[in-house]
C-alpha cells in the first residue's frame, strides 16, 4: 500500500499540509482548478518554493476576497459540495470541518448548528481542507500514519480572550495523537492542521515500512532557530492481512434481477469481493450462488446483509488463504486526463499496469471515444513509455 508520514516535528497547518503536496509534486494546476470549481470570484492561488531555516519548502497561498460573513457548517459544507472533486474528497473534507464543529461545540456547550465558524469558515481554510484530502488522493496516497505532534507553548489571544496553547478546540481534536512539547514558543498547530491529522491517520503509528521521498511544506512564521515546516514521508506499507473466508448462500427462490442489489450490499458491509453463480440446486431447479471473499472482522456484517437483503435461510463459511502480487497504484496524466494505473509487480521481478475503468471510462466520455479504444490506446502508450 502506498503511504504517507505526517511529520509535524514543528507543528502542521492547513498550508504547511499544501506546501509539502506541492513539494512532492502535487501540480499548480491541478490546485487552480479546485479554486475555479467553486465558481468563487476573486480567489487565485500562488505556488512558490521557500528556506525554513536551511530547508528547502514548498508554499502555497491563497488570493481571497475580503469577506465580512461568518459561516455555520452548513455554509462551509455548501460550498464543498460545490467543488469539482471526487465524491469521496468532498465526503472526508466534510468530515474535516464537522470535526472542527463537534469541537467548538463542545468547548462552547452550544449546538453543533449554532457554532460561527471565524478563521475556520474563511475561504482560506475551506480551500486548505478540500485541497488537501483532494491532494493526497491525487498523489495517489491510500494510507496516512502520524508521528508525535508538536503543538507549542505559552499563550495565544483568540476571539473569547487568551488561552494556553494548544487552544481548547485544538486539544480536542488531537485527542487519540501522540503530542509533544517541541520548546517551541506559541500556537504550532492549528484547528485546521489538528483535524486534518485526525481525520486522514485515526492517530495510526508508523509501522515498518519503506520509506520513499520527502517533501516539505512552509509554515507562515519563518524563526531563525529552526524550520517551520511540515515534512511528509512517503512510504510503501504492508501491513499484516487478516483470516480471510469464503462465504457463499444458494437460493433458488428469488428472482434472479434482485442478485445484483444483494451483491451490492455485501460490498458496502465490507466483502473485498463478490460475484453471483447460476448454478443447479436439486430436484433440477435453476438457482443463484452468491459468493464473497470477506475478512474475519466483516463476517458478521455480511452475513446480515445476506439473511436481509436475499430470501437465503443458511449461509456457509469457510477460511481460505490466498497468495497476491505486490501492487501499487500510480497516477499519470493521459491527453489531458488524469488516469490511476494499478501496478503489479510478477514473480520475476517485471511489472504490468492496469488502468482503471472509471477513470477510462471518465476520460473516453471527455474525449468524445469509445471506452475500450481509451484503454487500448492507453496500454500503447504505456508499453512504449516502458521500452523507452
Amino acid at each position: 500500500m502506498r503511504g504517507l508520514i505526517f511529520d509535524p516535528f514543528a507543528g502542521i497547518s492547513g498550508d504547511m499540509v499544501l506546501g509539502a503536496l506541492v513539494d512532492l509534486g502535487l501540480p499548480a494546476e491541478w490546485l487552480r482548478e479546485v479554486i475555479d470549481s467553486l465558481r468563487l470570484e476573486g480567489m487565485a492561488v500562488h505556488v512558490s518554493r521557500t528556506e525554513r531555516a536551511g530547508v528547502s519548502c514548498g508554499r502555497v497561498e491563497f488570493e481571497l476576497p475580503h469577506e465580512h460573513r461568518h459561516r455555520s457548517l452548513s455554509d462551509v459544507l455548501e460550498v464543498v459540495d460545490g467543488a469539482r472533486v471526487a465524491t469521496d474528497v468532498r465526503d472526508r473534507a466534510g468530515r474535516v470541518f464537522r470535526r472542527i464543529a463537534q469541537a467548538e461545540a463542545e468547548v462552547h456547550g452550544i449546538d453543533i448548528e449554532a457554532v460561527h465558524f471565524h478563521e475556520v469558515g474563511a475561504l482560506d481554510t475551506i480551500l486548505d481542507v478540500l485541497c488537501a484530502v483532494g491532494g493526497v488522493a491525487a498523489l495517489g496516497y491510500d494510507v496516512f500514519y502520524a508521528r508525535p505532534v508538536a503543538v507549542g507553548r505559552g499563550y495565544i489571544d483568540i476571539a473569547h480572550g487568551r488561552y494556553p496553547v494548544p487552544a481548547p478546540a485544538t486539544a480536542r481534536l488531537l485527542a487519540g495523537l501522540e503530542v509533544v512539547d517541541s520548546g517551541f514558543d506559541g500556537e504550532c498547530t492549528t484547528p485546521t492542521g489538528a483535524a486534518l491529522l485526525a481525520e486522514l491517520t485515526g492517530g495510526r503509528r508508523t509501522p515498518a515500512v519503506t520509506v520513499g521521498r520527502s517533501g516539505f511544506g512552509a509554515g507562515t512564521r519563518n524563526p531563525s532557530d529552526r524550520p517551520n515546516c511540515l515534512r511528509l514521508i512517503e512510504c510503501e506499507a504492508v501491513e499484516a492481512e487478516e483470516a480471510l473466508f469464503v462465504v457463499q448462500a444458494d437460493v433458488d427462490d428469488m428472482p434472479p434481477e434482485y442478485a445484483a442489489a444483494v451483491q451490492q450490499a455485501a460490498l458496502d458491509a465490507g466483502a473485498r469481493d463478490a460475484v453471483v453463480v447460476h448454478v443447479g440446486a436439486k430436484k433440477g431447479r435453476p438457482a443463484i450462488r452468491l459468493e464473497m471473499l470477506v475478512d474475519r472482522s466483516r463476517l458478521d456484517g455480511v452475513q446480515r446483509a445476506l439473511f436481509t437483503g436475499s430470501s437465503t435461510i443458511g449461509v456457509r463459511y469457510w477460511p481460505v488463504e490466498r497468495s497476491t502480487l505486490a501492487r501499487r497504484e500510480v497516477v499519470v496524466e493521459w491527453r489531458g486526463q488524469r488516469i490511476r494505473l494499478k501496478r503489479v509487480r510478477l514473480p520475476d521481478g517485471t511489472e504490468r499496469s492496469k488502468p482503471e475503468y472509471d477513470d477510462v471510462e471518465r476520460a473516453a466520455r471527455a474525449l468524445g471515444i469509445a471506452a475500450y479504444e481509451a484503454r487500448l490506446a492507453i496500454d500503447r502508450e504505456i508499453e512504449a513509455k516502458a521500452k523507452e
